[in-house]
């Protein structure tokens, strides 16, 4: 690294009065990460590592920001902040690791670059899609004005995914919450190639504050004692009153996006101007000035880099290479989850299944005092269908939290709850809204055990399903997207009974699950529910009738349909409820079908792509010879759902279910 040769710095480093060890810490801080990437472009080269994302030029602000915050306090980095976990000393052998995608790295070779977190360094991993960083950085700080812990967090996105409606729904929950969360956007000037004219209008990202009812301000992201010193006053004042503050870093990368997409699209004036206002060169070049630090002093100092950078290299690149482990791979999708059983209690009263489910949730309240709920109109109010009312008044509205509508932002603050060691469960006020929040769920959630041994510990409620004549965005019953994710459970029980044990083993559980509650059952169906606190295991099926002529496999209101239809004919018919979706228990499937070799697979979902088609494809891969006939599938029409009564009925696979019964029997 060359000396730059210009002799007047660009940046004033006397406004904050630092004493000279602090001052000597954070030329360190920067320029470790600086000579680590000035090795990785050559280890690039060589094809010795696969893909780099530089922060060149913007090391001030990863290092400064880390610098102000506490060891404790958690910190969410982005992939141009490599500065966050040199100063949180993670061994440079283990990032060397991660990097080359050896076992000893932080993911075991399952992600790249920075896309991983450490609770043992207080840093949580990124995630390609950008905007749902925030969002969990919002969980996190619930988490620590719940605890009272007088912490803070920071997260970085950059100004690219500040379009990203992820990032508003973030800030405004933090805002409304008033959550102590530093958000720091590193406006760099380009989202990959496209320029800042190009992305928003505002004059400063900072400006966009205001519209939130946030405190923000723009900080020259090249000046690490302007970094360091005003990021360290707000977090001492946010400590003492919890408020999100956001944070404009004007900066620049001097390379490009990643090394493939190179610079060629940034005028030469601007790789200028910015290559003078380096924040490495130039405050070394003022320590120089100031006697602070001396060029023998300061070779010390790169030698002794450049020795930890090797020697740590060394180890890396001789930890053996991954052997891949088909059942290690297969394990750690799910967190390890020991089953809590509690039989349940004899005294029983008659529950709707509403009723039941709302009783469970009450008493899981009781028994995790860890537990929060959140979702639009649940307190005061009680929810759409009053499933949480009263819950306020008992459990008071820290733990009982109404949302704005941002169903995105509200999944990701569940995962940061789950990653400050809270139990979280999101209502859905339909479960079609779950649209809104899909990229957490299916990219976060699902996948964050798999990736950095990160439990997402979320309940999901869905109200689902048609029948009562709501239409296209309030009917549907979409649980074959999630069946199709590895990494969620999946609960969709028919009953009161199985709904408030399930419900209670679903909260037990360290792994995401989507909990489905058909709304059209929620008040018609009743039964006898213990009055105390039970579980029921997932992915253990039910049978409800037993007999010969063939199973009949369905789930959620599919179960009630068959029941009536049944009573209608003079059959013998293993009824099979499957309760839990995934996981899925096949046993019971392969029992049934193998005893009597007739199969019909029942499903209010549309047919083609949903539960019931793989069911069928599992049954014909280890059932089929003893099949007496082709498996047959029932299901709803492939359109949307309809309003009107007679419609919705046409659209049911309901009416239709009948005679499906009886031309399997007559094949």
């Amino acid at each position: 690294m060359e000396t730059q040769k210009t002799t007047t710095p660009p940046f004033d480093y006397t406004t904050h009065n630092l004493d000279t060890e602090t001052l000597l810490k954070l030329y360190e801080g920067m320029l470790l990460p600086r000579m680590i990437e000035e090795k990785m472009l050559i280890l690039l080269r060589q094809g010795k590592i696969s893909k780099w994302f530089s922060g060149i030029g913007q090391e001030a602000i990863a290092v400064g920001v880390t610098a102000a915050l506490r060891k404790e306090e958690y910190i969410l980095p982005m992939h141009r902040n490599l500065g966050v976990f040199t100063m949180r000393d993670i061994p440079l052998f283990r990032l060397f690791e991660q990097w080359q995608g050896k076992s000893n790295g932080f993911t075991k070779g399952r992600d790249r670059s920075f896309h991983f977190g450490t609770q043992e360094y207080n840093i949580v991993g990124m995630i390609s899609h950008l905007g749902p960083q925030f969002g969990v950085a919002d969980g996190i700080a619930l988490g620590n004005l719940l605890k009272d812990n007088k912490q803070v967090c920071a997260v970085f996105t950059g100004e690219g995914g500040t379009s990203e409606g992820d990032i508003h729904e973030a800030l405004n929950v933090a805002s409304v919450w008033q959550l102590p969360v530093l958000f720091c956007i590193e406006n760099n000037g380009y989202g990959l190639s496209t320029p800042t004219e190009e992305q928003y209008r505002c004059e400063h990202l900072a400006d966009r504050a205001q519209g939130y009812g946030m405190e923000s301000h723009i900080i020259e992201g090249n000046n690490i004692v302007s970094v360091y010193g005003q990021i360290n006053a707000l977090v001492e004042s946010m400590r003492e009153n919890p408020r999100p503050v956001l944070i404009e870093f004007k900066t620049f990368r001097m390379r490009g996006h990643e090394e493939a997409s190179g610079t060629k699209y940034v005028p030469q004036d601007l790789m200028d101007f910015w290559e003078a206002k380096d924040p490495v060169l130039n405050f070394e070049r003022y320590l120089m000035s100031e006697g602070i630090l001396s060029e023998t002093k300061n070779e010390t100092y790169k030698t002794t880099i450049k020795n930890e950078i090797d020697k740590n290299l060394e180890i890396a690149f001789a930890a053996p290479e991954i052997i891949p482990s088909l059942s290690e791979e297969l394990s750690d999708v799910f967190a390890p989850s020991e089953a809590i059983d509690v039989l349940p209690n004899e005294t029983t009263t008659e529950l709707r299944l509403v009723d039941a489910i709302s009783e469970g949730l009450r008493q899981s309240m009781g028994r995790h005092d860890n537990l929060v709920i959140m979702g639009q109109d649940i307190a005061e109010y009680g929810g759409v269908f009053k499933i949480t009312e009263g819950f306020v008044e008992r459990f008071g509205k820290d733990r009982v939290r109404n949302t704005p509508i941002c169903e995105s932002a509200i999944v990701s603050a569940a995962m940061g709850l789950s990653i400050n060691d809270y139990k979280a469960v999101m209502e859905m006020q339909f479960g079609d809204f779950v649209t809104s929040g899909f990229n957490p769920i299916v990219n976060y959630l699902a996948k964050s055990h798999y990736r950095w041994n990160q439990k997402a510990d979320v309940v999901i409620r869905m109200p689902c399903g048609a029948g009562v004549g709501a239409g296209p965005f309030h009917s549907q019953t979409n649980e074959a997207w999630f069946t199709h994710t590895p990494g969620l459970k999946v609960v969709y029980p028919a009953f009161p009974y199985d709904a408030k044990g399930l419900l209670a083993s679903a909260i037990n559980d360290p792994n995401p699950v989507l909990f489905f509650e058909h709304k059209a059952l929620y008040r018609s169906i009743r039964q006898e529910v213990p009055t105390e606190y039970y579980t029921l295991p997932l992915g253990k099926a039910a049978q409800l009738k037993e007999g010969t002529q063939m199973s009949i496999i369905t789930y959620g209101a599919g179960v009630h349909w068959a029941m009536e239809v049944l009573d209608t004919l003079s059959i013998s018919v293993d009824l099979i409820d499957l309760r839990t979706l995934a996981p899925l228990d096949t046993a019971a499937i392969y029992q049934s079908v193998r005893k009597t070799n007739k199969v019909l697979i029942l499903q209010e979902d549309s047919m083609f792509g949903g539960v019931a088609s793989d069911i069928a494809s599992l049954i014909a891969e280890h059932c089929f010879e003893s099949l007496d006939a082709p498996v047959k599938r029932v299901a709803s029409l492939e359109t949307p759902i309809p309003f009107a009564k007679a419609l919705e009925e046409q659209y049911l696979p309901k009416e239709r279910l009948k005679r499906a019964i009886q031309d399997l029997l007559a094949y």
